[in-house]
């Protein structure tokens, strides 16, 4: 289930931004926001099993090995414990309603697919930094954050842009 939390905004990313073209602009919203709703009820899911179960029910879930050179041994893995599930509730909900939302605000945009999987693509890099289990993954979270947002930046001063020389032309 963490599994699918953290990863599904990630494939949603992928589908919606190389194959947008192709399912279309109603596909990649559809596709999007619609794993970012299953990533939110699974991420509430998991905070009443977690957090309001009595005990400590904290969880180690090993991905994958990752960087491994002779006695250095880092996994990616997730910490789950009651601050994660908090913030995976917080982090999956208001990027689920940001997604939902979206649809109706950028509806005029012809560029919206690139913009859904940037949007996803920052969801994933969030949940990447709050379940860390080490510091080289958090650092790898962190540094997704700042490629999302510089990638969002850029499709918005894009469009201002654009804006712009539509408003000069008019005067």
């Amino acid at each position: 289930m963490y599994q699918t939390i953290v990863f599904l905004p990630l494939v949603a990313s992928i589908i919606a931004g190389l194959f947008g073209n192709r399912i279309g602009v109603r596909g990649a919203q559809a596709i999007t926001c619609g794993a970012l709703i299953v990533s939110a009820v699974l991420s509430w899911v998991a905070f009443f099993q977690v957090a309001m179960a009595p005990g400590d029910h904290a969880t180690h879930v090993q991905v994958l090995s990752w960087i491994v050179s002779g006695d250095f041994n880092i996994n990616w893995a997730f910490q789950i414990d009651t601050l994660t599930v908090v913030m995976l509730v917080v982090v999956n909900t208001v990027s689920c309603l940001v997604h939902i939302y979206s649809v109706g605000y950028m509806s005029h945009d012809p560029h919206i697919q690139r913009f859904m999987s940037y949007l996803s693509l920052f969801t994933f890099a969030m949940l990447m930094l709050i379940t860390s289990d080490n510091f080289v993954q958090m650092f790898f979270g962190w540094e997704g954050v700042g490629l999302a947002s510089y990638l969002l930046i850029g499709f918005g001063i894009k469009n201002l842009l654009h804006v712009l020389q539509r408003l000069k032309r008019l005067l």
